[in-house]
């Protein structure tokens, strides 16, 4: 068998006997809760004591040791005022039909009855002259066509039904062996023997079939009951000693009945049966499960019976078991009494189950939602019970809510010290209640935990949510600033503003300041001095907050510049700004001239480096407009931070003074610009003398001199270098295209070595000889060109000029074309195009309107 609970008294069984418990390793959610039923029946169970009971929706029927039935609600009230007396001695078992109008009794004395509940019309009394252990009564007995049957169990099972002037009495079987137990259903009847389980159809009067015990050593039909319990008209559910079995009555296949005539309609099929390690006292269903009142097999230390117990199992395939509850029932008297002492009957409809002793009714019924969720909040399972009301209907809630629930789940938390999981509940549960929140918040004060509630506190930031107290963001706050410092500094920038009192806040924390506790850290005072900076700025205070935030060295006060678009101070933090990070800063000062350099380099005069930096970037993005006015500034800084740079600034810049610049250069003897700067103002003798003498670049040298382009330049380079070996090679080998190479050898002394000079003259050569290659070609081209520009000039003055009919003479204003011109017409023609007579220009040679001197074009 497997187990999968745990085991302890039922809560519900309060003074249901003594008060020990059963401790188990894990407790699991029971099934079932429990009640004690008193009012009248607990009186009279005072005097007398139970031995059997039968159910109905309507009432409970108890039958008595001495007798008597008592009929009760399910309270435990008397139904009637006087008890029903019927027998003299125990009753054996209860019989009741469909309706509750007629109940049925037997008793050891032989007697058997059936009593009316409204009348006694249909009442009947027989007297069978032997002990009756059982009878059940027709469940359609309320019906006039019914025949008003009944069958009673002894040694032999009879069926006794009214007929019209009398009752008539008839076996329906020998019993094998004493008949213990009789169920009636529809149209099944079960009943158990000593043998066996035997299932009859009433209305085929046949049997289904004889079911025979097992062989047991503990099968004593007089120690042990059999239990029967139909859960429907085709399900019984069968307990007998420590054995349970559930049959289903179907109908057989067509075909299997077509094979044998003789066979029943009906068969009976086992479908469960497994074995338990305790007697078994009754049963019932639950549902897919079963229930089972058991009797522990062992006695306790001082010999007497344990404490019955009610499981909860779930019948596998196979034979085995699932026990999903077990519950041990406290009952007034349980160590005297016998595993035949016990009953248990139920309301199948409802899911409700009778237990009975001889001095004890106890009700159990299933866990509803609020029993669920209370049994869960008393074991402290608050995830679990959280589950249930969420998921549950509203309708089925009577005594819990969520809101409830999940207070409870709170402060078990809080309790717990689980403060963080106690504030993530929160959200799940207040929702959008800001009088929930703000009882909550005090909780959390309470325990001095506001800082695990501040990250789910609502904040309003969004459409539909809700802001609380500003009072409460306070407390908060508060707490922050006593205990955690960094954390407030967070809070403070995400917090809006909006949902407290700023200047509440700011004296806290310039108290909280000036009572300059030794044991803080430097980095916890100043995260408190940075929330102070940014709670200045949510009051606009920019000038303070952002000089607080640069004595910080908060590199986010850049950001904020330029969020708050808050300029006015940056004169006087400059310094400071470009100390703490000098490429935002100078990024910061240029964006859209926000500050003009005119204002900011007086400030940062007294530190070189810092307006080195920023003259440097103004240089590269303004060099010809603002940044030309601080030229003469930079020549020294780049010298100073930046010479691999000076030259170039010295090539583009315009502005600066040339002879200081010199200066500065000559005075750390920077050989290059001072070069640049010789030549830029003419002393290009000089430059070339820097250049062979200092420098000794003899590439450079020639470079300079190709530049300036200057006879005498060369000259004075020649004189200087031509005694030096490696110089004369390289110039013999270079200038061969530049100079005439007559000069540079006359200047080269006999007997000097020059190292590759075989190398050098054959290259001077080829290059002497290439120019003047060139130079023939140039000039082949140049005669070529001008004899044909000569012939196309011919040629276009030679051109005839269209004169048109209607040209008219400058002069006389006659027409210049006449069709029969006569000795002395002829027709003079001018490059303006102007036209006249011959005889009109009286000698002149030129254009008398256009006044300037013009060739004449003869047509």
């Amino acid at each position: 068998m497997e187990k999968t609970s745990g085991q302890k008294p039922p809560a519900a069984d309060d003074d249901v006997g003594d008060d020990e418990e059963i401790d188990s390793s894990e407790e699991i959610e029971p099934k079932l809760k429990y009640a004690r039923i008193t009012n009248d029946l607990q009186n009279i169970l005072c005097k007398d004591a139970a031995s059997s009971i039968a159910v109905h929706p309507k009432f409970l029927c108890i039958g008595s040791h001495w007798g008597a039935l008592h009929l009760f609600d399910h309270q435990g009230n008397s139904v009637r005022s006087h008890e029903l007396q019927m027998h003299s001695v125990e009753v054996n078992q209860i019989s009741i039909d469909e309706h509750g109008d007629h109940i049925a009794s037997c008793s050891t004395d032989g007697k058997v009855y059936i009593n009316g509940f409204y009348s006694n019309e249909n009442a009947q009394k027989i007297d069978l002259d032997s002990c009756v252990k059982c009878v059940a009564i027709d469940p359609l007995y309320y019906k006039s066509s019914s025949g008003k049957r009944f069958i009673t169990g002894d040694q032999r099972l009879m069926v006794h039904e009214k007929t019209f002037l009398s009752r008539r009495s008839t076996l329906l079987a020998e019993a094998e062996g004493s008949v213990n137990n009789i169920k009636w259903c529809g149209r099944f009847v079960a009943w158990a023997s000593s043998v066996g389980l035997r299932v009859y159809d009433i209305e085929a009067r046949c049997s289904l079939g004889l079911i025979k015990w097992p062989k047991s050593p503990d099968a004593h039909p007089e120690r042990f009951r059999c239990n029967l319990f139909w859960k429907d008209v085709h399900t019984l559910l069968v307990s007998w000693v420590d054995s349970v079995r559930v049959f289903l009555v179907r109908r057989r296949n067509p075909a299997e009945v077509a094979e044998n005539r003789d066979l029943p309609d009906y068969k009976v099929e086992q479908i469960y049966q497994f074995r338990t390690d305790f007697y078994l006292c009754g049963i019932a269903p639950l549902d897919s499960h079963l229930v089972l009142l058991g009797y522990p097999k062992e006695r306790d230390e001082d010999g007497k019976a344990q404490r019955p117990q009610l499981y909860v199992v779930e019948p596998k395939v196979g034979g085995d078991y699932d026990e999903l509850s077990t519950d041990c029932l406290s009952l007034r008297g349980y160590q005297q009494y016998s595993c035949n002492d016990y009953h248990l009957d139920c309301l199948v409809e409802e899911n409700r189950f009778f237990i009975v002793s001889p001095k004890d009714v106890v009700v159990a019924s299933p866990y509803d939602v609020d029993d669920r969720i209370q049994w869960l909040i008393e074991h402290e399972r608050y995830e679990a019970a959280m589950e249930v009301v969420t998921n549950a209907d509203k309708k089925e809630l009577r005594r819990h809510t969520l809101i409830d629930v999940g207070h409870s789940y709170i402060d078990y938390l809080l309790s717990k010290a689980c403060y963080n999981e106690a504030a993530m509940l929160c959200v799940k549960i207040l929702g959008q209640d800001q009088k929930l929140w703000e009882e909550e918040v005090f909780k959390f004060a309470r325990h001095q935990q506001l800082r695990a509630l501040s990250p789910y506190l609502p904040r309003g930031q969004t459409h539909g949510t809700i802001k609380l107290n500003p009072h409460v963001y306070e407390m908060v706050l508060y707490e922050y600033i006593k205990t955690d410092h960094k954390g407030f500094l967070n809070l403070v920038k995400e917090l809006p503003s909006s949902l407290y009192n700023l200047p509440a806040i700011v004296n806290a924390v310039m108290e909280h300041l000036l009572q300059n506790k030794p044991h803080e850290r430097k980095e916890e005072m100043q995260e408190l001095l940075e929330a102070l900076a940014i709670l200045y700025l949510h009051q606009k205070k920019f000038s303070k907050a952002f000089c607080m935030l640069v004595k910080l060295k908060n590199v986010e006060v850049f950001a904020l510049i330029k969020q708050h678009k808050h300029y006015d101070c940056l004169l006087d933090i400059a310094v400071q700004l470009m100390e703490l990070d000098a490429g935002k800063a100078t990024a910061l000062f240029l964006e859209q001239n926000k500050v003009p350099p005119s204002a900011i380099v007086p400030v940062l005069e007294q530190n070189k480096y810092l307006l080195f930096l920023y003259l440097d970037a103004l240089e590269r993005r303004d060099g010809k407009s603002a940044g030309k006015k601080f030229q003469h500034l930079l020549v020294e800084l780049y010298a100073e931070y930046a010479k691999d740079r000076l030259l170039s600034f010295l090539r583009h810049g315009d502005q600066y003074p040339i002879e200081t610049a010199l200066e500065i250069c000559q005075k750390r003897k920077f050989y290059p610009e001072m070069v640049y700067l010789l030549g830029r103002i003419g002393k290009t003798r000089e430059a070339l003398a820097l250049i062979v003498e200092e420098l000794q670049d003899i590439r450079q040298a020639v470079e300079f001199c190709m530049e300036h382009n200057d006879q005498e330049l060369w000259e004075e380079m020649i004189e200087k270098t031509v005694q030096k070996p490696e110089f004369a090679s390289y110039l013999l080998e270079k200038t061969g295209t530049c100079i005439d190479p007559q000069m540079l050898i006359k200047r080269i002394e006999n007997g000097c070595s020059i190292p590759g000079l075989k190398k050098s003259l054959v290259k001077l050569l080829c290059d002497y000889q290439l120019q003047v290659s060139v130079q023939d070609g140039c000039k082949k081209i140049l005669v070529a060109d001008y004899f044909n520009l000569h012939k196309r000039q011919v040629a276009l003055q030679m051109r005839g000029v269209h004169v048109p009919e209607d040209c008219l003479c400058a002069v006389c204003s006659r027409p210049c074309i006449v069709k029969n011109p006569g000795h002395g017409d002829g027709l003079m023609v001018f490059y303006c195009r102007h036209s006249y007579h011959e005889q009109c220009l009286s000698g002149n040679i030129s254009c008398i309107v256009c006044q300037p001197t013009r060739r004449l074009l003869r047509p």
